[in-house]
């Protein structure tokens, strides 16, 4: 093992957590597929987690930054992606994303 990997940082962990009576797990897996796509030197997981209830959460870490009942519905995928990087990494240009 190097010293680097001894002393980087953890990357963040992100959770979808997907109501399975709902049939969202398609949903939460295309939004992980995206971060991965986005994110993939930034982060060190993505998480599915089944639950119930019409539970749709995507946490990054511990901080919640989007819940369906919350937010009013699922977010597109700019929305997502802006929202995780402004944790990550505020300065971070997206590109096409982030232009009007």
């Amino acid at each position: 093992m190097d010293e680097t990997s001894e002393t980087a940082a953890p990357k963040p962990r992100v959770a979808i957590t997907y109501c399975t009576r709902c049939n969202w797990l398609l949903r939460a897996a295309w939004m992980a597929q995206e971060l991965l796509s986005t994110f993939r030197d930034d982060l060190g997981e993505v998480a599915l987690v089944p639950a119930s209830g019409g539970a749709f959460r995507i946490q990054v870490g511990s901080e919640t930054v989007w819940e369906r009942t919350r937010d009013g519905g699922f977010p597109d995928v700019k929305a997502l992606k802006q929202r995780v990087r402004d944790r990550l990494d505020p300065a971070r240009d997206l590109g096409h994303i982030d232009r009007p």
